[in-house]
Formats: C-alpha cells, sequence, structure tokens
C-alpha cells in the first residue's frame, strides 16, 4: 500500500493577502503606545549598557594595577518619573558599602579610591577615612574633579592623593544645618552675653564641639605623616574655617599645606568618571567587583573562601 503523497494545498481564502504579522489590525493609537513603550524603555537600557561598560573598565584597571579600585561618585540625579533633581552627598550607606569593600581586600593589596563628591555626613566620611587609615596596603585617592568637604577628610587618610589638573580638595570645617560652625562662634562672640538668645549659645556650644571634634579627626588621620606641630596647623587651617565652605584648594595650595598631592593621573580615571553621565538615574554611588580581592591579583567570590 503506497503511503500517501503530501498533497500542496492552495491557500484558502481566509489567509489571501494577509500581512506577515498575522493580519492583527494596528491602528494609530497602538503605533503611538508602542513608541510611548519604547522611549520609556530606552533610558533604562542605555544605563544597562553604562553600567556594563563601567564595570568592564574597572575590571580591566584593577587588573593593569593590581589593586583594588573603589568608585565613589556623586551625581546630580533626576527621579523617575517627575524629573525632579536628587543631590546625593556621603552618607552612611556609602560608608558599609566602602568599608565592605575594604574588608574584601587582603591587607597586601593596595587601594585605588576615586572621589568625586561635594562631601556629606562627618560621621560617614570619617568612617571610611578611618578604614583606609588602617589599611595596611597603599591607598591612592584620585580626584578627577573635586572632592569637597567629607571628601577631603577622606582624601586626607590616603598616601597619596592624585589630582586632575583642574581638580580641587576644599575645607573641612563642620557645617550646623545651613550655618558654619565657625560662623555662629564669630557671631556670638561679637555680641554682648545679655543680647545672646539661648538658643544661639546652645548653637555656640555645638559649633565648639563640632570644630574640635574634626580637628582632632584631621590630626588623627594626617599625625603618621606629618611632624606633630605642622600636622595640629594643617588641621587648624582646615577646621577653623578660614575660607567659605566651597573654597577650591587646588593642588599646588594643597602641596603648600604638606598633603601628599601629584597631578599624574592616569588616563583610566578619567574614562571611569566618564561612564557616570550627567544627569543619571539610579546610579549606584559606590562600585567594585563584588569578588574577594587577593595578594596574587586573582579575585574570587566571598563564597568561595575556605
Amino acid at each position: 500500500m503506497k503511503k500517501s503523497e503530501p498533497v500542496a494545498r492552495a491557500p484558502t481564502q481566509e489567509w489571501v493577502g494577509r500581512p506577515w504579522w498575522g493580519g492583527v489590525p494596528v491602528s494609530a493609537m497602538d503605533v503611538f503606545w508602542f513608541f510611548i513603550m519604547l522611549s520609556a524603555l530606552q533610558p533604562m537600557l542605555k544605563q544597562r549598557m553604562v553600567e556594563s561598560a563601567r564595570a568592564r573598565l574597572l575590571a580591566r584597571t584593577e587588573r593593569k594595577r593590581g589593586s583594588r579600585v573603589i568608585l565613589l561618585v556623586h551625581r546630580q540625579e533626576t527621579m523617575s518619573l517627575l524629573g525632579f533633581p536628587v543631590f546625593r552627598y556621603i552618607d552612611v550607606d556609602d560608608s558599609e558599602e566602602v568599608i565592605r569593600a575594604i574588608h574584601m581586600t587582603d591587607d597586601d593589596v593596595p587601594i585605588d579610591l576615586m572621589l568625586h563628591t561635594p562631601g556629606g555626613l562627618v560621621l560617614a566620611a570619617l568612617q571610611i577615612a578611618r578604614a583606609i587609615a588602617s589599611h595596611k596596603g597603599k591607598v591612592t585617592v584620585y580626584v578627577p574633579h573635586y572632592a569637597m568637604s567629607g571628601g577631603t577628610l577622606i582624601a586626607l587618610a590616603a598616601d597619596e592623593i592624585v589630582l586632575a589638573k583642574h581638580a580641587v580638595l576644599g575645607p573641612v570645617d563642620p557645617q550646623l544645618g545651613q550655618n558654619p560652625a565657625a560662623s555662629i562662634l564669630r557671631a556670638v562672640e561679637r555680641k554682648p552675653d545679655e543680647k545672646v538668645d539661648d538658643q544661639t549659645l546652645i548653637m555656640a556650644d555645638q559649633a565648639e564641639m563640632a570644630i574640635r571634634q574634626v580637628r582632632q579627626a584631621v590630626e588623627e588621620l594626617i599625625g603618621d605623616r606629618l611632624p606633630a606641630d605642622r600636622a595640629r596647623a594643617l588641621a587648624q587651617t582646615l577646621s577653623e574655617g578660614r575660607w567659605t565652605h566651597d573654597h577650591p584648594i587646588t593642588s599646588a595650595e594643597a602641596s603648600e599645606l604638606g598633603l601628599p598631592v601629584n597631578t599624574d593621573m592616569p588616563d583610566e580615571f578619567m574614562q571611569l568618571m566618564a561612564l557616570f553621565p550627567q544627569p543619571v538615574r539610579r546610579t549606584p554611588t559606590v562600585e567594585y567587583l563584588p569578588e574577594h580581592r587577593g595578594a596574587s591579583g586573582a579575585g574570587r567570590s566571598p563564597s568561595s573562601r575556605s
């Protein structure tokens, strides 16, 4: 018995003239919503591409330098729906992430920390600075543009500070709300006691404590690298309110103050900075490769440790 041969069937009237997508009618409103969805996804896809490029460059930089590279970058961000600008600063979340990265790095592995920040909480900045100061390997801070206030406090803990040609540091004098602590003290000194209200006196007391604490912290961070008298003078200069809080301290001025500064900025860090476009959305401000960094230069996942 012969097998039945396949019979070519002529297309039925149902499929004649139907387009390749199945003939589902497409209206102008469907096209409109398609482009709306595409426009909504485009920033997310672009951001993922930037993050992927940054991770690849981060990995190449670590291999080339044989170090742990940590990025602490604050950009003005835009809220995802309403578009309002959100200003970022050093906070306790940043300190937790940086300290975690340092703990995941062997003592003899150098750390390269890139800073781009307007400052932030003294508590968080000082936690990061002390973690850097306690690391036995060499710590180098790279500043492509600026590291002000709390960023400078962190930089003071490094063995070396590398500034780009026009990059700047800043004073570390504490601020109480919107007012510089040093200005509060000077305002109280210029008035008779009977004309100063209790609230202002309380603020002046807090301002005095804040300046003393920051000055002592700076002396602690730089005490191993400078003679005691120079460390004390530098701490006073940076914390006493000699300048406005946004005063830019250039590399030349920083060198005159006795800081270990040079301007030999590697290209890799400028390229990394370029991968933090402005403005950005929901970008982490601390970033590093998650695996443990060993002395051999080969990373391994924390979960693989014996």
